[in-house]
């Protein structure tokens, strides 16, 4: 699955994991994407998109 919004840019961002201890091991922090039908212009297309964007209405989202 692709973890990359095609509407907002939003992408995996990477970072450390600290412990309890102060160690630090390598992780990543991937957004909430969805594979949807989206109304672009008069067409139907299939995009992912991030929640973000489907909950602040960024695109119209379809069911046909």
């Amino acid at each position: 699955m692709a973890y990359y919004c095609e509407v907002c840019h939003k992408s995996t961002v990477h970072g450390n994991r600290v412990s309890h201890s102060n160690r630090h091991t390598k992780r990543t922090w991937r957004p909430n994407v969805q594979h949807v039908r989206v109304k672009v212009g008069d067409k139907i297309v299939r995009m992912y998109v991030c929640t973000q964007c489907l909950k602040s209405g960024r695109v119209n989202r379809t069911l046909s």
